[in-house]
């Protein structure tokens, strides 16, 4: 299998169904939701193909193979060692990292890579900006302990005149659905569904449930959504669903935090189903939803994880496939007539963790 970045031969990453599947419901023939890892869900589009409500995540199995001529692979050439020494009165070069997925050994040696973290993990870019993408947890081994990284480093590169920041994920939203409401039933168009069981079916780990502490859930529950940063707008999901919550860069995140404080199960199962939507920057009308964006909240491209490359290069097959290797992610991906980076290098399928410094050139 191709290691990504970091990755020992002891690390083993496969490309699942549970992976990419949205959480099942209990329908009103029977339950079918899936609360103990190891229980059987039938297939949804088999069992009840009406029972997808609009904009949810498709299974691995409904996932399209593209082979399109309008998403551009990027090869990045590794930068220096570290970065270039900035003026302490000017801000940084701007880095981004894509979804991490609790891949903690992956992450540290992305980030060594670019010169940004030293031999122990400790920030080493003094006035350098990163920004997370969101997703840090679930799926892989360690969501805590990258969670305990990004905070560690946030304080560090403050006191070097940086910073380090982080956006709010479907993921984070997803964890912090499971620990507040669990099992209580949250309803939507395809009838009952739970923040547990919708966890557990989307790579809950039991290690980051039973480390997660009173300040990790006031960590992420305080994320932006949304930012923009030297032009580049900053989500995590390819999604135009940030529209639903707010004319504005500020509106947006307030109305986001607001949702997660009032602590009302359904409001906040409806916001993160919002944020499991992808792919509306990548067909026909795609570089249309990304100006949407562009000409509501500011920047001039925009920059998100959530869907995978290698989905949206087609380089991963269907669900029967045996997979010899994993898929090949050199960098991040431009496209939608350019408007676009994804950022997401697939790395719970043995893609690569990706970190760039942006801007991106075509």
């Amino acid at each position: 299998m191709t290691q990504g970045a970091g990755q020992g031969p002891e690390t083993e990453r496969t490309a699942t169904l549970r992976d990419f599947r949205v959480p099942a419901y209990v329908n009103e023939t029977g339950p079918y939701v899936r609360t103990h890892p190891g229980d059987t869900v039938p297939p949804m589009d088999e069992a009840y193909p009406e029972a997808y409500p609009e904009g949810y995540t498709p299974t691995q199995r409904d996932l399209p193979v593209i082979n399109r001529g309008d998403t551009l692979q990027v090869s990045v050439e590794p930068g220096p060692a570290a970065p270039d020494p900035q003026p302490s009165t000017g801000p940084g070069p701007l880095y981004v990292v894509g979804d991490v997925h609790g891949y903690l050994n992956e992450l540290l040696a992305a980030l060594r890579e670019k010169g940004l973290v030293d031999a122990e993990g400790r920030w080493s870019a003094g006035t350098a900006r990163l920004w997370f993408l969101g997703d840090f947890t679930d799926r892989g081994p360690d969501g805590i302990g990258v969670i305990d990284l990004v905070m560690r480093l946030s304080a560090e590169a403050a006191a070097a005149g940086g910073y380090c920041k982080a956006l709010m994920g479907n993921h984070e939203l997803l964890l912090l659905g499971a620990k507040r409401f669990g099992d209580t039933p949250v309803h939507s168009g395809a009838g009952t569904a739970t923040f547990q069981a919708a966890w557990l079916l989307n790579g809950g780990q039991k290690t980051d449930m039973d480390r997660l502490q009173d300040h990790h859930l006031q960590w992420m529950s305080r994320l932006d959504a949304v930012e923009e940063v030297d032009g580049h707008l900053l989500i995590h999901s390819d999604t135009t669903a940030y529209l639903d919550y707010g004319d504005s860069i500020e509106a947006v995140n307030d109305t986001v935090r607001e949702t997660i404080t009032r602590n009302d199960a359904d409001e906040v199962w409806d916001l993160f189903r919002k944020f499991t939507k992808r792919f509306s920057f990548r067909d026909e009308g795609g570089a249309e939803a990304v100006r949407s964006l562009l000409d509501t909240y500011g920047g001039t491209r925009v920059v998100h994880g959530h869907s995978p490359i290698p989905y949206l290069l087609g380089e991963v097959g269907s669900e029967d496939t045996e997979e010899d290797e994993g898929p090949s992610v050199e960098g991040p991906h431009i496209y939608a007539e350019g408007l676009a980076i994804a950022m997401d290098g697939g790395v719970t399928m043995a893609g690569k963790l990706l970190v760039q410094q942006l801007p991106l050139s075509v």
